[in-house]
């Protein structure tokens, strides 16, 4: 709320999704290039342009218009340590900016931007928005990667949709 009590200037920012990522050296993944495109719901409710409905960990998600997601920013808070060798977070940087964009297009999306290496100690932390181009190699050093990542969103979903929260 605003100094008046509205919301007219200041919608709520919230956390509606938190994910712990806990990498090691058996648990040593590769996640290529790719948005985050989906929101976790409470329910399905049919909302137009709330399209591509998927349960992931017995959760209901969606593919909200796009808008929604450029309003979005993700907080990553570091564990443990994220250097060259185990497989730290890649941007494109400024892909967020570019809207949704279709598979085939991220390559040349990625070439374009370029890439970004995240490193990071423990306690650090990462802002950014939530659209933008990222990926994880697999380690090639691996040792304990503990990440945990918060979305936050402004503002509440139309039509009976909502957050599922954290």
């Amino acid at each position: 709320m605003d100094c008046t009590g509205s919301r007219r200037f200041c919608p709520i920012c919230r956390p509606v999704r938190a994910i712990l990522f806990d990498k090691t050296a058996a648990t040593n993944w590769a996640l290529g290039w790719h948005q985050d495109r989906t929101i976790a719901v409470k329910a399905r409710v049919p909302v137009d342009g709330f399209e591509t409905w998927s349960v992931k960990s017995g959760m209901q998600h969606v593919e909200p218009p796009f808008t929604l997601l450029s309003r979005m920013v993700t907080l990553r808070v570091h564990i443990d340590p994220a250097p060259a060798s185990n497989a730290p977070l890649l941007i494109a940087p400024g892909s967020h900016k570019l809207g949704r964009i279709p598979e085939e297009d991220v390559k040349d999306v990625v070439r374009g931007c370029g890439t970004v290496v995240c490193l990071a100690e423990p306690g650090d932390v990462w802002l950014y928005a939530t659209p933008v181009l990222h990926a994880s190699d697999a380690a090639i050093a691996p040792m304990h990667r503990r990440v945990l990542q918060v979305d936050f969103a402004v503002g509440e979903l139309p039509c009976g949709l909502e957050w599922l929260g954290v």
